[in-house]
């Protein structure tokens, strides 16, 4: 595909589409509620970011939160870390789920590799979360209790969340494909008393049986009283040498009331401990707010997804993602929430759009990658499948390069509103990310989110439009970790976001701000190219060889060497039945000249097996820096966080071999 100039306007919202908005409408509701008056989304975003107190609970208002005690304060102080949101408050976080279900409408839809498409209505998801709570209260599940699952990307994780996180317990969740090591290392920090889990799983047409495994996972788990197995890979998966088992089926069907009851908990208590990605050491065990979760979603699903009861939202992704929570989270809005758990491109690379026709799904979540692997398959989705109740695409994981826009208006649907998003663990939301009522601009997101005060900071720590620099957020923010685990001085939070900046959110990406107010992400700061003093995203890079053919994915790094020079190799992984040549060596390097600078042609173009990957699909830059650096793989990576737990052995004997470097 042809290079587009980044900032190309792409797509407009009709009058019709800005008025039938949940933005709209709350702009309208301000207006009559409060008499404030905003013309556009950025007069609203600087109010809400100027204005915190009176932004967040107008909030509370307008989504009508039930709080069994009520608020006094909204905010306890402006200076960042420490600050506690809606003290006095006390909620529940799955009360909100289910408060306006509407029983006979369809809440979620689900499908697998080895499941065909079922549908179930809110009044069953009701009595399974009644009865599922049920089990938890005879296992002694109570308030601050902690309930892990090792779980697919099923229904039956959604039922188990819900009803644990109704009881005032604690929730975390990590992926099947995940390694042993690597689920030991997460669950033992915070020492579950039940755990949820697979008997196995399907990925690729392949079966992973999981039996075994979780006998070892239960036995570095001393504080596990109980186990829930749900039968995922065999109808009658044999149980024999685990620990107080319990079936799935026994689990749902046990003697309930059926009726839920909430357990009311402060705002600022515990609702889940979502898990870096821990490529280096164990994995930071990042705890969220019952209120800051619930708020947080609920104005971004609402306001910047645009979701309301007649969508179905999906997003392609595993327990083990932040996403996965995020999507749990449309059911709020009285969304359908749609979930897939198996190879996206399996059986052929058509399988999620195919899912999108046959789910009639009106909001596509995926990952970049995903996108720009339809991209260069040079698939047609619109040609190919009905997409007519499709209105959105978000994507996130990684930068969406500006002919991944292109190419979704060109073979998806003219009439989309395209959203590129940008977050994190460590928020578990998106802040920077998209708004029906704003226009689309190739390769950009659309806006900084409300109540979030996003700046771009020079290394002077000063705030900067239309350059590149440290995301920053400069406010508090609700869905903020309240604290790490067995974090007891808070020193390993505040050295994780404010050791740069202090008193200011540091996220790790390298962002630009436009003047018309929307974002441009360049991939992790920590990762930057730097060559001469001239510093450039690693998404650059990637956006000229993306537009390579016979390449299907890349991975750059920057190796310093001393008085201002660096060594830069490219590792490139080729199409299937294409290799590097040196005439496709010079191109590659055309490319990158043209498009990025001569100075960030690549120092050696190498071709790898494979791009190592975290388990979420992202690209372990700084590891393999470190490791082409001359540190020991042991001291750089945890490979049981990596998907591919070989892919690395290449870059240890090309740094033995090729590189000859010490720290």
């Amino acid at each position: 595909m042809s290079q587009i100039k980044e900032g190309s306007l792409l797509w407009q919202p009709d009058e019709k589409r800005i008025e039938q908005s949940n933005l709209y409408h709350y702009m309208q509701w301000l207006k009559q509620e409060k008499q404030l008056l905003f013309n556009d989304y950025h007069s609203l975003w600087k109010w809400s970011v100027n204005e915190l107190e009176a932004f967040w609970e107008s909030l509370w208002g307008y989504f009508n939160i039930q709080a069994n005690t009520p608020y006094k304060t909204v905010l306890t102080k402006h200076q960042m870390p420490g600050v506690k949101w809606f003290p006095e408050a006390t909620i529940n976080y799955t009360e909100h789920i289910f408060r306006n279900r509407d029983e006979n409408k369809v809440a979620v839809i689900h499908a697998s590799e080895s499941r065909e498409k079922q549908e179930v209505t809110w009044k069953q998801l009701y009595q399974d979360t009644a009865s599922f709570q049920q089990t938890l209260q005879n296992l002694g599940v109570e308030k601050g209790d902690r309930v892990v699952a090792y779980t697919a990307n099923i229904y039956e994780s959604v039922v188990a969340f819900l009803a644990t996180a109704s009881l005032g317990a604690i929730w975390s969740s990590a992926s099947p494909d995940f390694g042993t090591q690597s689920v030991i290392d997460r669950f033992k920090q915070i020492k579950p008393k039940v755990m949820i889990t697979v008997d196995g799983y399907h990925y690729a047409g392949k079966t992973f049986d999981r039996l075994n495994v979780i006998k070892q996972i239960q036995a570095e788990l001393p504080s596990l009283e109980a186990t829930i197995v749900v039968p995922f890979l065999h109808q009658n998966p044999s149980v024999h040498g685990l620990k107080n088992v319990t079936t799935w089926n026994d689990a749902i069907t046990a003697e309930s009331q059926q009726v839920l009851t909430y357990e009311h908990v402060p705002f600022n208590d515990p609702l889940w401990v979502l898990f870096s990605s821990g490529t280096t050491g164990k994995p930071k065990p990042i705890v969220h707010s019952q209120g800051g979760i619930l708020l947080e979603h609920l104005k971004a699903l609402t306001f910047h997804a645009d979701l309301g009861s007649e969508d179905r939202f999906f997003w392609f992704t595993t327990t083990g993602w932040m996403m996965w929570n995020f999507l749990v989270s449309g059911l709020l809005t009285g969304s359908t929430i749609m979930l897939y758990d198996g190879n996206p491109a399996y059986p052929d690379n058509k399988m999620l759009w195919k899912f999108a026709q046959d789910t009639k799904m009106t909001v596509f979540g995926t990952s970049a990658s995903y996108l720009t692997a339809s991209m260069k398959d040079e698939l047609k989705p619109g040609e190919t499948f009905d997409l007519s109740a499709l209105k959105n695409i978000s994507s996130t994981g990684s930068p969406l390069p500006p002919e991944g826009f292109q190419w979704c208006y060109d073979n998806v649907k003219s009439d989309l509103w395209i959203a590129s998003v940008s977050g994190g663990t460590d928020v578990c939301t998106a802040f920077v990310l998209g708004a029906p009522i704003l226009p689309v601009y190739a390769g950009e997101l659309q806006c900084r989110g409300l109540g979030a005060k996003i700046e771009c900071f020079n290394d002077e720590g000063e705030a900067q439009i239309e350059e590149v620099g440290e995301l920053v957020l400069t406010k508090p923010f609700p869905s903020m970790p309240i604290y790490f685990w067995n974090d007891e001085d808070g020193s390993r939070l505040k050295n994780s976001y404010f050791d740069v900046f202090p008193g200011i959110w540091r996220h790790g990406d390298y962002v630009k701000i436009t003047d018309h107010g929307s974002c441009v992400i360049y991939g992790r700061s920590d990762a930057t190219i730097n060559r001469g003093g001239v510093r450039i995203g690693t998404s650059e890079i990637y956006r000229a060889v993306d537009q390579i053919k016979e390449i299907a994915d890349s991975l750059i790094v920057d190796i310093p060497l001393g008085k201002g020079e660096s060594f830069v190799p490219l590792f490139v992984l080729m199409k299937e039945g294409q290799i590097l040549t040196p005439q496709l060596e010079e191109a590659i390097k055309k490319q990158i000249r043209t498009q990025c600078s001569p100075r960030h042609v690549p120092t050696a173009i190498v071709e790898v097996p494979d791009i190592p990957k975290t388990l979420n699909g992202k690209k372990l830059e700084v590891p393999v820096k470190k490791l082409l650096m001359g540190k020991p793989v042991e001291e750089v990576v945890n490979k049981g966080s990596l998907s591919n737990a070989n892919a690395l052995d290449f870059y240890e004997q090309y740094a033995r071999e090729t590189i000859k470097l010490s720290t």
